[in-house]
């Protein structure tokens, strides 16, 4: 299993110095760099004060000579909002220019406020997803030159004149409504199920990816579970109470952000209270506010009711907790939780149970081959 992070990114509440926001940013990826994470994927947003990447390829671009080994992708490209030749010549780009590290994620768009001030029609966001999609895969598939024209972009002929680098992974994401899933049977692409986690949204999504199965075997395409992602929110600490004091630093502003700010309704946190909002995190099953330990069970459990399993693990980044702790909760996941699923350290607990097996015996004969060498020296020594 591959663990993540997916960074809209929350920066709650609104009024913060934009600058050392996104530095706090990038400097989030340079650390899960560091700890052996496998992949971010990094929003785009143009209203609403809060999440503040208005263009993730750029923001990926930077990052990407800053970090050495994780996958950046587009954690979603707004595609209704951008003409698909632009999308498929930037994604070949930035795939060349990142040696493959590069990942795209699609979506509608998620704040209603961004499509008002573009034209573009709230209701018509997701079947414009779906027609835009297979216009750029056969843009990106390089099955020749596209004519296509929409009210937002008119194509003539188009064809990029890039070449991917690698087989850069590609997926769509779902929230809510099944488009997500449709578009990514039939194309055969991944799936980012956002808000997957909790006991009722795994319901929804988990029925969204009997879709993706339907769809793939409609349209002669494969559904690849290991191209499956959920993303739910976590914050760990050494005990669950410090946990639960870390997070007083940042969880009602962000609970407040998509209860009164975001016109998201099936984003939408629960609870008025600081206890209330804990309490929607913990015992929903949407996320873990906890111990490592507790973060453990939560992916076994959705490994246990996924039927069939998932490729990754994304962890939605935010703010609940101030930088330090916020620090320490990648370091304790990537220290104690990622390695349980991703049998790293199956090698090194074999080798201790071995030495734990053998220690009296070793021990016995390290003892007697050093008095025997000891014994050795001093007659040959008494002898001379």
């Amino acid at each position: 299993m591959r663990f993540g992070i997916f960074m809209a990114p929350f920066h709650s509440l609104a009024g913060q110095d934009p600058i050392a926001a996104l530095q706090r940013d990038l400097e989030t990826l340079q650390l899960l760099d560091r700890l052996g994470y496998d992949e971010a994927w990094i929003g785009e947003h143009h209203s609403a004060g809060t999440e503040i990447i208005p263009d993730p390829m750029i923001f990926i671009a930077y990052a990407a000579p800053q970090t050495r080994h994780i996958k950046l992708g587009t954690g979603v490209l707004s595609l209704p909002y951008h003409n698909p030749l632009l999308v498929a010549d930037r994604a070949f780009f930035l795939d060349q220019l990142t040696r493959g590290r590069f990942m795209l994620g699609l979506g509608p768009g998620a704040l209603p406020g961004d499509a008002q001030m573009l034209g573009i029609s709230i209701e018509e966001q997701r079947s414009a997803l779906e027609e835009d999609t297979e216009v750029l895969m056969k843009l990106l598939n390089c099955e020749g030159p596209v004519t296509h024209r929409t009210s937002r972009y008119n194509l003539v002929d188009a064809e990029s004149q890039y070449r991917p680098y690698s087989d850069f992974d590609i997926a769509v994401a779902a929230i809510a409504s099944p488009t997500g899933p449709r578009v990514a049977g039939r194309h055969g692409i991944g799936l980012l199920s956002i808000g997957a986690t909790s006991e009722s949204g795994f319901d929804v999504l988990g029925h969204h990816w009997n879709v993706v199965e339907e769809r793939a075997a409609d349209f002669g395409q494969v559904a690849d579970r290991n191209s499956w992602r959920l993303v739910g929110p976590m914050h760990l600490a050494e005990t669950k109470e410090q946990a639960i004091e870390d997070v007083k630093f940042g969880l009602d502003d962000f609970c407040h952000y998509t209860q009164k700010i975001l016109a998201v309704p099936h984003f939408r946190a629960a609870g008025e209270t600081f206890e209330e909002r804990v309490a929607w995190v913990n015992e929903t099953g949407l996320g873990v506010i906890g111990t490592p330990d507790d973060a453990i069970r939560q992916i076994e459990r959705l490994e246990k009711q996924s039927d069939g399993g998932f490729g990754a693990y994304l962890m939605l980044d935010h703010e609940w907790a101030n930088p330090v702790a916020q620090k320490r909760h990648y370091e304790l996941f990537a220290r104690y939780v990622k390695p349980r699923f991703q049998g790293l350290a199956k090698g090194p607990l074999r080798a201790e149970q071995r030495a734990i097996g053998e220690w009296e015996e070793l021990g016995d004969r390290v003892e007697q081959a050093v008095q025997a060498a000891s014994d050795a020296h001093f007659g040959a020594t008494q002898d001379a």
